[in-house]
């Protein structure tokens, strides 16, 4: 009976009532669609104000172009990075589906509390009444600025909990031991970004307008009701959700093993203590069963190869100085997977880089130029929806065409690699700051030959669509990238480590926002290009050369780790 119970449940799952999940009964697409419309909600949360917050910044705030730029950068980082924070809670001490209602919740406060500052006159700035040097505009400060900057950090803590969180709990309902398990995650993640498009272009289209059109009371108000909703059509979802139990800090395994490895690399020069071989019988370095020693090697025997950082295997000496440094085989091949894949996410920063300038240069840009299709005047901040509307495009034909048709020509249950998708990306991207470079320099030959250098308040003749074609370059970088990443990052990495791994992908655009507001603080440093209040006077196509430049020696140093990487 014990074991017809055990052949009908899911091992190391639970559901939400923390009793074993179900074959049959939990995971599977039906699961996971919960998680694809709540993401259509999160994200809607997120972009509304985010695409629009540098406006926001330099209008009501009163902030300086670049010092927005800044503050936006920063906080969009602050956001991703904590996706980090996010992916340990759930990987060590709670779960995915835990640490998405508890994050949702710190998001909505923070939402509320901006919503207020904004519908309330007394906690903004005065009206810029005049931009003269006589009369200049009073920058946002003292405990106004502490409300705005205290929800706006408050958001960030929400936003990262829910990245690290949702997307692994969504991965997590599929058997991968099945290749329509394998197949059917691959999907997930090709979807899971079709619905961060689906919210962007609610965000960047009716609620983008609202803002500039009604107030952005508006913009907070309707991203606070969103998060709100989501929480509710999450727990909808209970039912039919199996849940990964955590497994204690991967953080401690890791440094655990590195540890062991110096102490015993020193160790060794003085002793004669030999190096355990990676075949030995597991008996002397666990204290769990022999059965399980065997099953954990079984399952990381194709994981990675074993002449690989063989500095690691020195953690497996006997007798080490403490029992805590007593490592296992399994542990050590972890943390082997963990190092070799952190070289993929150093070289996707960049891209994320040039990501960052589509919410910050590139949206002041546009609000200099001709915004106008027809009789309507299109904000400058809708300007994503073309990269959006070209990722909702691309998705379902990438998932149900490109796909099944590579698999058929290479042979391969992927078709096409991870890495492979990831390269595309960071190839576009180099083109995106080329495109960039050049419109740039179009735009102020239209402003200097309209006399228009030193004003601020006449759009240029110049349409905004030139603008989009930079949109529509690194809109489709991200599709590759991004699914690629968290695709690779939840596969290549150990069971326990997976919603961690996953989080590298949001990371590497926390770090990417932060090399942005770094090159920028960099540059004004060496030569004023970007800085002053009119943007005519920035040299911003040089800095978008050196982007493209920058782009391009990093493409030369993801190769050089791609073609070394192994799969498991």
């Amino acid at each position: 009976m014990d074991e017809a119970h055990q052949l009908n449940t899911w091992e190391g799952y639970v559901n939400w009532r923390n009793k074993p999940a179900l074959k049959g009964r939990h995971g599977g697409m039906l699961a996971a669609s919960f998680v694809l419309a709540v993401e259509i909600l999160e994200n809607l949360a997120f972009l509304a104000n985010a695409s629009n917050l540098v406006l926001y910044l330099t209008k009501f705030m009163h902030f300086y172009p670049s010092v927005a730029a800044n503050i936006v950068t920063n906080f969009m980082g602050t956001a991703f990075l904590l996706a980090l924070l996010g992916g340990f809670l759930a990987d060590a001490f709670f779960t995915t589906y835990s640490i998405y209602l508890i994050s949702a919740a710190i998001e909505f406060t923070g939402l509320l509390i901006l919503t207020i500052q904004a519908q309330t006159p007394s906690l903004k700035p005065p009206t810029c009444i005049s931009a003269s040097t006589t009369s200049p505009c009073q920058e946002v400060h003292g405990w106004k600025e502490v409300t705005f900057f205290a929800g706006l950090y408050i958001v960030a803590l929400g936003v990262g909990g829910i990245k690290g969180s949702l997307p692994p709990h969504g991965a997590e309902q599929f058997d991968e031991s099945t290749p329509q398990g394998r197949k059917q995650r691959s999907s997930f993640f090709n979807y899971y970004v079709f619905c961060l498009s689906c919210g962007a272009l609610v965000a960047v289209t009716l609620v983008v307008w609202l803002e500039d059109n009604k107030g952005w009371q508006w913009g907070f108000g309707i991203s606070t009701a969103t998060i709100l909703i989501s929480i509710p059509l999450f727990l909808l979802g209970s039912p039919f959700y199996r849940t990964k139990v955590p497994t204690g800090s991967p953080i401690t395994t890791i440094l655990k093993v590195l540890a062991a490895a110096i102490y015993n690399s020193c160790k060794s020069r003085n002793s004669n203590n030999a190096i355990m071989s990676m075949n030995r019988s597991p008996s002397c370095t666990t204290e769990t069963s022999i059965g399980e020693n065997q099953n954990a090697n079984k399952n990381i025997s194709n994981q990675t190869p074993k002449e690989s950082l063989k500095f690691l295997d020195r953690a497996l000496m006997n007798n080490p100085i403490h029992p805590n440094l007593q490592c296992t085989e399994k542990q050590v091949q972890e943390v082997k997977i963990v190092i070799r894949i952190l070289p993929i996410f150093m070289s996707t920063i960049m891209l994320n880089c040039c990501l960052a300038q589509l919410s910050t240069f590139s949206l002041q840009q546009a609000a200099t130029m001709n915004t106008n299709l027809g009789s309507f005047k299109v904000p400058p901040a809708s300007l994503p929806i073309f990269p959006v509307l070209f990722i909702m495009t691309l998705a379902p034909l990438y998932n149900h065409i490109i796909i099944p048709f590579a698999r058929k020509v290479t042979k391969t249950e992927t078709g096409i690699t991870h890495l492979q998708r990831i390269g595309t990306g960071l190839v576009l991207s180099i083109v995106a700051m080329a495109v960039a470079a050049l419109v740039e320099i179009k735009r102020k030959n239209v402003a200097f030959r309209s006399g228009q250098l030193d004003s601020t308040n006449q759009p240029l003749p110049i349409s905004f669509l030139w603008i989009a074609l930079q949109y529509l370059f690194l809109g489709s970088a991200d599709l590759f990238t991004l699914a690629g990443m968290m695709e690779f990052f939840f596969t290549e990495a150990p069971t326990s480590m997976r919603s961690l791994a996953t989080s590298l992908s949001w990371a590497s655009l926390a770090v990417g926002y932060y090399l942005s507001s770094v090159l920028v603080s960099i540059v004004n440093g060496v030569s004023p290009w970007l800085s002053g209040k009119n943007l005519n006077h920035y040299h911003l196509e040089t800095f978008y050369w050196l982007m493209c430049i920058l782009s391009g020696l990093n493409f030369f140093h993801y190769l050089i780790w791609a073609f070394r990487y192994k799969y498991k």
